[in-house]
């Protein structure tokens, strides 16, 4: 899907796996319920920009995004993870 979307297709999708989460209805592709969706789906396809679905992509996940985010994560979890210091006495 994403490498669709890195191409600027839409994507037509049943709602599994990680489909909710990386496909926007209506906006990068269409998630559908069944055969016939699907289908109706094919005819909807003009009414979405394929360099909308790109730039989606790019914000969501290049890899300049992704290791940003990568980043951002491990910072916050090694400054949790830093020893603290008690007063003994």
């Amino acid at each position: 899907m994403i490498e669709a979307m890195a191409c600027g297709t839409p994507v037509i999708a049943f709602p599994a796996g990680s489909v909710p989460e990386v496909i926007e209805d209506g906006r990068t592709g269409f998630i559908v319920r069944d055969e016939a969706e699907a289908v109706a789906a094919v005819g909807r396809l003009p009414e979405l920009s394929r360099t909308a679905i790109r730039a989606r992509f790019e914000e969501r996940f290049s890899v300049e995004r992704m290791a940003a985010d990568y980043l951002s994560l491990y910072r916050g979890l090694a400054a949790k993870a830093r020893p603290r210091l008690r007063a003994v006495g």
